[in-house]
């Protein structure tokens, strides 16, 4: 059975990764754009999730890649007109929001599926089964990475709500709690947020595990030239290191597997496969921890950033 999908938002991360991906997945069919300001040749386009909703019959399920903010109202609004969803990472602005949709998904007997797209890198599922067979002394992640070259003009992420720096600093949080063999909890954290934003544009933290195993963050983006998306695993047998987002794994200083990325793809099979199923995947532990760094956080103003 062919699933006829709906993209509302258009932007960066929609044209590089999201269509892409959906043109590659069996069992999908892009039949509708909703978007203020962009459309697609060849594919209706409506300027938002309403007139979409309506017009739209062929739609079946939708992919929110909008901001975090005001996503809740455009979730809602789907899985009240009785279509499946998917959601970009972050899933929402709250937790509170998220458990609402949960919530109305199971009563109208739909799909939700809150997407982490980092953990399906090459690496996470076979470092995860690894830390199975060790055991973990320390955990250091080390994210850094340039903002005008992810988020150029993307005001909305200087905005409560939009995350600032934890907006790439979730996708590590991400695969460390699909990695991690217990649950972590946050003990400090350090939030540095630019003197003319609502945002940090960097952070330190620091967890621990139920057992005391230390976990060592740092986002940060104001890096230029090569970006850092490393986490580094020091076990009893040995280091194991995922770097560039997970997509290459190396173990004991030795390189076991690099791969290409199809993280999106990964999602796009998921989701197909939780509609067939009646099943859905909302797992909101990486967004956890980052309410807990803004409850937790300690606010250290730093110098003014202009896109």
């Amino acid at each position: 059975m062919t699933i006829g999908l709906g993209l509302i938002g258009l932007g960066k991360i929609a044209r590089d990764q999201h269509l892409p991906a959906i043109g590659e997945t069996a069992g999908l069919d892009l039949c509708a754009i909703g978007s203020r300001n962009a459309t697609l040749p060849g594919i209706p386009s409506f300027p938002d999730i309403d007139t979409l909703l309506h017009a739209a019959p062929d739609v079946q399920a939708v992919t929110l890649c909008t901001p975090p903010q005001g996503r809740f109202d455009q979730a809602r609004a789907a899985l009240l007109a009785g279509k499946h969803v998917m959601l970009e990472k972050p899933p929402g602005a709250t937790l509170s929001e998220i458990a609402a949709l949960v919530e109305l998904a199971e009563a109208r007997g739909l799909t939700l599926f809150a997407t982490w797209h980092s953990r399906e890198a090459a690496g996470v599922a076979p470092a995860r089964d690894l830390l199975r067979r060790r055991k973990l002394r320390a955990v250091h992640v080390t994210w850094k990475e340039d903002v005008r070259h992810w988020h150029p003009g993307q005001a909305w992420i200087w905005e409560p709500g939009g995350l600032g720096v934890f907006d790439p600093g979730i996708n590590a949080l991400s695969i460390v709690t699909r990695i991690l063999p217990e649950t972590m909890f946050l003990e400090h954290a350090d939030l540095s947020f630019p003197a003319n934003r609502a945002t940090p544009i960097a952070a330190d933290l620091t967890f621990r595990t139920e057992s005391g195993v230390p976990v060592t963050v740092i986002f940060d983006w104001r890096q230029t030239g090569p970006q850092t998306w490393d986490i580094a695993l020091d076990t009893e047998q040995g280091p194991v290191l995922l770097s560039k987002g997970g997509s290459i794994l190396s173990v004991d200083g030795v390189e076991r597997m690099a791969e290409p990325d199809s993280e999106y793809r990964r999602l796009y099979a998921r989701f197909r496969t939780l509609i067939n199923e009646g099943a859905s995947d909302v797992d909101v532990s990486p967004l956890r921890h980052v309410a807990d760094a803004f409850l937790l956080g300690r606010r250290r103003e730093v110098a003014p950033f202009e896109d």
